[in-house]
């Protein structure tokens, strides 16, 4: 299946998903709402069978308010990736756990929950990965502070 096809294919999948353009690999933005329904068939689909997350990292977006998620998936049968996006509000960030699903997203959710503050609904053990369990806020959050960062001399 071409990159093309395979965009086509996953966008199809329900409204409200778009296809990232400037992306070089496949990239498709998922509504949050949607993010666990098309995670189940990105999974299980025989189009698709992504068998593996490779990678799950997060991005801050004060300015827009949003957290956005990146999901990175390999399909080990069928050779093809997808990079997912899932935006939460800062607010309230709240995504589904995808652990039911790739149990490798424990850790990866709890870090991005230890750094950014994401909560996952239905995660089974949401901690602190790195920070004390004591630690206030989400040093990955660009409007971050604590008494023991250095200033930019700037």
């Amino acid at each position: 299946m071409t990159k093309e096809e395979l965009l086509q294919q996953v966008c199809g999948l329900a409204d409200g998903m778009t296809i990232q353009e400037q992306s070089n690999q496949p990239t498709v933005n998922v509504p949050v709402e949607k993010w666990l329904s098309i995670a189940k068939t990105l999974k299980s689909d025989q189009r698709f069978q992504f068998d593996m997350l490779s990678d799950q990292a997060a991005i801050d977006w004060p300015q827009e308010n949003q957290i956005e998620l990146v999901y990175q998936f390999y399909s080990t049968s069928l050779g093809h990736n997808l990079m997912v996006c899932v935006r939460v509000s800062r607010q309230n960030p709240i995504a589904p756990s995808l652990y039911q699903l790739w149990p490798i997203s424990e850790w990866q959710e709890r870090e991005i929950f230890d750094l950014f503050g994401v909560r996952y609904s239905d995660h089974p053990d949401l901690r602190r990965l790195f920070l004390e369990d004591d630690w206030k806020g989400y040093p990955l959050l660009k409007d971050y502070k604590d008494d023991f960062m250095l200033e930019r001399p700037w």
